[in-house]
Formats: structure tokens, C-alpha cells, sequence
């Protein structure tokens, strides 16, 4: 068993095709304590919880479910009102998270999504939602964000197709049945040509996938002590494309716009983009950026399952 292998990370990030079938068959029995079609909520969340917050923001948007914002906990805007807030924390115990639903009892509905039923956040919310089967030993989040966010495109999918928008007005993606598909390919197949090499990547989303890219950006900044950045991907020419080059490498998710992939071959960089349409499911894709940090971290000789100044979770 290499040293990849035997990490707490690549273990638990091996099971997420699992895990997503198991959050989306959570959908349904759970879909009293989620957000309601027309609701005007609030997804909070701190770290990697508020990137998935971001996407699950955009998917519920753009299928017409109802205004919704994404913020971080610590920086939730008290004076707005939602008819709900929708808090994920994995461990239950985050101090910004807890603080928030705090203030907002008996003021606001909130339901809470977390891996450990052990824990405070199961009496601060008035509902929760608990993936025990996707919490983790590692430090760094991989399958219980994703799982987190496989349950609130299952509700969106069964709830889009109920209303009158469709199921093809969820902004592009298809369903966790396939997006665990893709996942368990993302699994076998080789990691892109080039990034083990490379000394830098910028991560670029747009709509939904712009919350994956600013996880695998920090995937890697966690796991590996490696430079990346991350944009939506029309914003990346506003300025950030300056540092891509050769040696260097930009990694989309989702479909690519027009015209980017020449700039990217102008600055002499890599490119990666293979999900959208016809490609892997951007869940999937973020899996193998959740491989590379990985690898990258056997390479640097570094352990991936606890990250230089981090901890499972921040408590103030």
C-alpha cells in the first residue's frame, strides 16, 4: 500500500460515490426540514461548508426555487431577513456556526446539516439533518461536503420536477445517480497530464461549479501546502490570467466559455476541462482535484490527514 493509499484522506475521499447515493435517498424522508419552494433562505457555512453553501446557492437559483444567498457564518448580514437558514457543519461544533443559530432562534427557521449527532448543533437548530455515514477521521473535508451538497441537489431534483420549471432547469447538472457514476470513473482514471509537475493552478467555475472550484483550490492549499488560486471563469481573464504560463495550469469546472481555451493556450499553461456536458459531472471532477491534493502531499512528504495549523474544527 502506497503512502496515497494508506491516508485517511484517499480512504474516505474513495468512498464518495456511496455516500451520495445514501444523501440522496435522504432527500425525501428529510424534505420536511428543507427548503421549501419559494422560500427566501440563507445558506451558511465556514471553510469548505460555505463553498458547497456557494453551489448550492446558484443550483437553487437557477431552478427557480426561490431567492438564496450564501455566506459565511461569521459574516451572515443580521439585518436581512429569510424564511429559513440552512446551516452545514460537519463536526456541529463550529463557533461561528453555533453563535448564528443562536441569534436566530425563535426568530428564523434553520435547519442544520452535520455529520455528528453528538454535538450542540443537534439542540441549536430547530431541525437537522445528520450524513453520519459520510463523516470523517481526516482533518481536511471530502465526502461529507459533498455528500452535504449530493442531498441538497437530490431535494432540488425531486422538488424541480414536482413544479412546473422542469428538471432541466437545474443550471446544467444531471442526477446524483450519475454524478456517483462519473465519480467511481474519476476514481480509476489516470490524473491529468502535467498538474503532478506543475507549480501553480488556478481553479475556475461559473454559476454553481464557481463553489468547486473555490474547494479545490483549498483542497490543495490544505492537504499539500500548494499555490492555487481560484475565480469564476470570466473574471479569470479580468486580471488573474497574468499568472499563467507555462509550468502553470488552469482547471475548469463545468463548461468552458468561449474563447478561454485559446487564452489559456496563449499564456502557455495547461488547460483541464473535462466536465459539462459530455464530460464528467463537476462533483465528480472536484473528486479528482481531491486525488491530486493527495498526491501532491505524498510527493512533499507531507501528511494530507492533518494540515500544518488546522483542526477538525474551529472553536473559539
Amino acid at each position: 500500500m502506497t503512502a496515497i493509499d494508506s491516508s485517511l484522506t484517499a480512504e474516505e475521499l474513495a468512498t464518495q460515490p456511496d455516500c451520495w447515493r445514501r444523501a440522496a435517498a435522504l432527500a425525501g424522508p428529510s424534505a420536511a426540514a428543507l427548503p421549501r419552494r419559494g422560500e427566501r433562505i440563507a445558506v451558511v457555512g465556514c471553510g469548505t461548508s460555505w463553498f458547497m453553501a456557494q453551489s448550492y446557492a446558484a443550483l437553487r437559483e437557477a431552478a427557480g426555487q426561490g431567492e438564496t444567498d450564501a455566506f459565511a457564518a461569521s459574516e451572515f448580514p443580521g439585518a436581512r431577513d429569510y424564511d429559513r437558514v440552512v446551516a452545514i457543519s460537519r463536526s456541529g461544533t463550529t463557533t461561528e456556526v453555533l453563535t448564528l443559530l443562536g441569534a436566530l432562534r425563535g426568530r428564523t427557521a434553520t435547519t442544520a446539516l452535520t455529520a455528528d449527532p453528538n454535538t450542540p448543533v443537534m439542540t441549536t437548530a430547530d431541525q437537522v439533518v445528520v450524513l453520519d455515514f459520510a463523516d470523517e477521521r481526516s482533518v481536511v473535508q471530502t465526502r461529507f461536503a459533498t455528500s452535504a451538497l449530493a442531498l441538497l441537489r437530490a431535494h432540488l431534483e425531486t422538488d424541480t420536477a414536482a413544479g412546473t420549471a422542469g428538471p432541466g432547469s437545474i443550471a446544467g447538472p444531471g442526477s446524483i445517480a450519475k454524478a456517483a457514476e462519473d465519480a467511481e470513473r474519476a476514481l480509476e482514471a489516470p490524473l491529468p497530464d502535467g498538474l503532478l509537475t506543475a507549480d501553480q493552478i488556478t481553479f475556475l467555475g461559473a454559476g454553481w461549479t464557481n463553489g468547486l472550484a473555490l474547494e479545490a483550490g483549498l483542497k490543495m492549499r490544505e492537504a499539500a501546502r500548494f499555490w492555487t488560486e481560484a475565480y469564476p471563469a470570466m473574471e479569470y481573464r479580468h486580471g488573474p490570467i497574468a499568472i499563467t504560463s507555462p509550468g502553470r495550469a488552469a482547471w475548469m469546472f463545468g463548461e468552458l466559455p468561449e474563447g478561454l481555451a485559446g487564452d489559456v493556450a496563449a499564456t502557455g499553461g495547461l488547460l483541464v476541462a473535462d466536465s459539462g456536458t459530455g464530460g464528467l459531472d463537476p462533483m465528480a471532477d472536484l473528486v479528482r482535484a481531491q486525488r491530486l491534493a493527495v498526491a501532491l502531499a505524498a510527493a512533499r512528504g507531507l501528511d494530507p490527514d492533518n494540515p500544518r495549523a488546522l483542526t477538525r474544527s474551529v472553536q473559539l
